[in-house]
């Protein structure tokens, strides 16, 4: 089990260089956006100055950093965690869950997933059902990766019209949140879903096209959806950071209207 004098003897320094270069700035650019000498970012970086707990978070925010790993970079430097990490069931989190549920119903008959920072589902409304239909029980058992589900052989993918283009889309999307996040377990994941059978599309590529939409077939007819993603603004809290509503739209017609009826008909 790791402790907090294990994680100590990771030298702060090390944790600032490399999310400075993961966002591809210069130690002169860093310096500037926070008001410091490029000197002192240097002397922070190499160990030769020890930044304080007001640094560090100072130096986050320039970077962006995520929460989980504001407070990693603070436990490196020898603080404690500046940003707690609540259970959705927590008392303390009733507002963020009962906002969540009224989301998520008010958006039916149209599918909507909450999804953590690894694409976990964490909830859906009734209508997302009609998303996962046919998929084999083994990938809906809890937890449920939702890229997992779209593009394994034995979820969405045999439904998913364009195949390659939204796999692509995906793979893409995933791709450019590793190179912010830096994630292991994310990168594990595209390994895992790069080697899905499907091609990519070059159109499944956001610079080529302005929506990318997913076309699935569902019970002889094709349904056209077009995606947003809502998060939560400025949270202070590790689980609302992570949290994510994918929610669908119809893209069409006749998938607006299918889905008024399939819930008009339950």
């Amino acid at each position: 089990m790791t402790t907090l004098d294990d994680r100590h003897t990771s030298h702060v320094g090390i944790h600032l260089r490399t999310w400075r270069e993961r966002r591809r700035l210069s130690q002169l650019e860093l310096a500037n956006r926070a008001e410091v000498s490029a000197r002192h970012v240097s002397f922070m970086e190499t160990g030769r100055s020890n930044p304080t707990r007001a640094m560090l978070l100072r130096l986050s925010e320039h970077l962006d950093i995520p929460l989980r790993e504001r407070n990693e970079l603070l436990l490196a430097g020898g603080f404690a965690p500046e940003f707690p990490e609540h259970r959705l069931s927590d008392v303390s989190m009733a507002s963020i869950a009962d906002a969540i549920e009224k989301i998520l119903t008010a958006h039916s008959p149209y599918p909507a997933v909450v999804v953590d920072r690894h694409w976990n589902m964490v909830d859906a409304n009734d209508a997302a059902a009609i998303l996962t239909d046919g998929c084999a029980p083994s990938l809906l058992e809890p937890p449920v990766n939702v890229l997992r589900l779209s593009l394994h052989p034995d979820g969405m993918a045999p439904r998913i019209v364009d195949l390659a283009q939204w796999r692509g889309h995906l793979l893409h999307r995933l791709a450019h949140q590793i190179a912010v996040t830096g994630d292991d377990r994310l990168r594990e994941l595209l390994d895992e879903l790069s080697g899905y059978p499907g091609g990519i599309s070059e159109a499944g590529d956001p610079a080529g096209s302005l929506v990318v939409p997913l076309r699935i077939r569902h019970r002889g007819a094709e349904l056209t959806f077009l995606s947003t993603t809502t998060m939560f603004g400025t949270p202070l809290d590790v689980t609302v950071a992570e949290l994510a509503i994918e929610s669908f739209f119809p893209a069409d017609a006749t998938t607006a209207a299918t889905l008024r009826s399939s819930v008009s008909s339950d």
